[in-house]
């Protein structure tokens, strides 16, 4: 389903190791993705959706729950969806999901694209939440605009035809540093 646009539509940027959500009929999520997933998930019946933007599917075993920066990992951003969905009034029967991003941008790099499209796929099913389309994995970026109330996306491959990045020659230092 296509966006429906308005004049008083609000954009609110989802960034990394966000998540918002809401039942405003004038706004609309917006995000861009590499490697990143984002979960747009949404309860027609409640007419409330949200979305978050998660870097990695899981922290390494030395960190701890609480930790700063835990949002930005799959298991936590999922978790405080689903959970602000409930207490704003949604169900998890009545949820539906869309998943976006996960490519693998960086050709002979580890696939983090694919691994957290999978883990956003197991978390789904394991919670018995709907999946009803995912636009994951290739090596594009994209861009993502969602309409938490009516559920409607729009995805959009974002180009690679960027201006390449300059290599800068650092002259070398030339007398003192001084350190303040």
């Amino acid at each position: 389903m296509d966006l429906i646009t308005t004049p008083k539509m609000v954009r609110h940027n989802v960034l990394q190791g966000e998540y918002a959500v809401s039942g405003d009929p004038d706004l609309v999520f917006s995000t861009i993705l590499g490697s990143c997933i984002a979960c747009c998930l949404f309860d027609p019946v409640a007419r409330l959706g949200g979305m978050n933007h998660f870097l990695l599917a899981s922290p390494p075993h030395s960190m701890q729950v609480l930790d700063d920066g835990a949002e930005r990992f799959g298991l936590y951003a999922m978790e405080l969806l689903v959970n602000d969905m409930i207490k704003k009034g949604a169900s998890r029967t009545n949820m539906r999901a869309h998943l976006y991003g996960g490519s693998n941008m960086l050709s002979g790099m580890r696939a983090i694209g694919t691994e957290n499209a999978r883990f956003a796929k197991e978390f789904l099913r394991n919670d018995r939440i709907a999946l009803l389309k995912a636009d994951t994995g290739g090596e594009q970026a994209r861009r993502l605009d969602f309409q938490p109330v009516t559920g409607r996306v729009r995805c959009r491959n974002v180009g690679r035809d960027l201006p390449p990045v300059q290599a800068t020659r650092i002259p070398a230092a030339l007398g003192d540093v001084e350190l303040f």
